[in-house]
C-alpha cells in the first residue's frame, strides 16, 4: 500500500474557450490597435511620397530677368510693372486638381541663395533668363546657372532630381523672321550663349584653373554639375544632370485677369510654360 503522502493529484488542464479569451472588450481593443498601426503606416508613406516628389516650383535666375512679373501673372492672374526682389515670395497657383506651392527667389548675387532653402521641396525649377540682354552678361547668367546645377547634382542620392527648365523670357522684343518665330529665336540665343560660357567653366576647372575671372562674384573654383556624356564638352542635351527642357515667354504689362483666361495663346505669353507646369 502507497502511503496517503505519496499519493501524486492527477492534473487535469483546462482547455479556454475561445469566448472566454477573445471578449469583447479584447476584441475591441486589438481592432483600435490596428487601426492606430495602420493609420500611423500610412501617414508615412503619404509624408515620404510627398517629400521625395517635392510641392515646390522655384523661380530663379539673374534680377530684371522678369522672375517677379511671370510670378503674378502665374499666380494672379494679373501682370503688374514689378522691382527687384529682396527676399523670396511665396504664394499657391491654382491648376486643374490641384494648387502649386511657387516661389520666387531674388536674383541678387548677395541673397539669391536663398533658393537652397527651397531645394529639398522642389518638385521643379525654372531658370529665367532675358533673352534681349544674355548676349552682354551671359558670363554672369552661367555662373547663376552654374550654381543651380551643382545644387541640382549635389542632391542625396535618396531624393528626386528635380525637373530642370530654361526660360528664354521676353521674347517679344526679338522679331519673327522666314525660318523662325521669337520663341525659338530667344531658345536658340540662349542656349547658345549659355552652353558657351558653361563650356569655359568647365574647361577652365579641367584645366585646374579657376573660375573666380568668369562673371563669378565668390565664387567655388571646384564647384561641379557640368559633368556631361561623350566628350566632355558641356551641352545641354548631354548633361549628366538630368534633362533640360527650353521654352520661350513673354509678358505684356498691365495684362488683366479677363485677358489672361482666354483661351488664344496669342494672350497669354506663358502658354509653353504653363504646359510645362501642368506637366510636372
Amino acid at each position: 500500500m502507497v502511503p496517503a503522502e505519496d499519493i501524486v493529484p492527477e492534473f487535469e488542464p483546462q482547455v479556454l474557450s475561445p469566448s472566454s479569451v477573445f471578449t469583447p472588450q479584447v476584441l475591441v481593443l486589438s481592432s483600435l490597435a490596428v487601426a492606430v498601426v495602420l493609420l500611423a503606416i500610412i501617414a508615412i508613406i503619404s509624408r515620404r511620397k510627398s517629400t521625395s516628389k517635392g510641392d515646390a516650383l522655384l523661380l530663379v535666375g539673374p534680377s530684371d530677368a522678369g522672375k517677379t512679373t511671370i510670378f503674378s501673372t502665374l499666380v494672379y492672374k494679373q501682370t503688374l510693372p514689378s522691382h527687384t526682389s529682396m527676399q523670396s515670395n511665396v504664394s499657391f497657383m491654382p491648376l486643374q486638381d490641384k494648387h502649386l506651392r511657387v516661389v520666387d527667389v531674388p536674383g541678387h548675387p548677395r541673397i539669391r541663395d536663398q533658393f537652397r532653402d527651397y531645394m529639398a521641396d522642389a518638385q521643379g525649377i525654372a531658370f529665367v533668363v532675358d533673352s534681349s540682354t544674355v548676349s552682354r552678361n551671359g558670363a554672369a547668367v552661367a555662373e547663376h546657372l552654374h550654381q543651380i546645377l551643382h545644387a541640382i547634382t549635389s542632391l542625396p542620392p535618396s531624393r528626386p532630381t528635380p525637373t530642370l527648365v530654361i526660360v528664354a523670357h521676353k521674347t517679344d522684343s526679338l522679331k519673327a523672321t522666314a525660318q523662325a518665330t521669337p520663341d525659338q529665336l530667344a531658345i536658340n540665343r540662349v542656349r547658345t550663349i549659355l552652353e558657351r560660357e558653361l563650356e569655359k567653366r568647365r574647361a577652365s576647372q579641367a584645366g585646374g584653373v579657376g573660375i573666380e575671372g568668369l562673371g563669378a562674384e565668390d565664387a567655388e573654383s571646384e564647384m561641379g554639375g557640368l559633368e556631361c556624356r561623350g566628350s566632355g564638352e558641356f551641352r545641354f542635351d548631354a548633361w549628366e544632370g538630368g534633362e533640360i527642357t527650353f521654352v520661350g515667354t513673354s509678358v505684356k504689362m498691365l495684362r488683366t485677369k479677363s485677358a489672361l483666361d482666354e483661351k488664344s495663346s496669342d494672350a497669354d505669353g506663358l502658354a509653353s510654360l504653363t504646359q510645362w507646369i501642368e506637366e510636372l
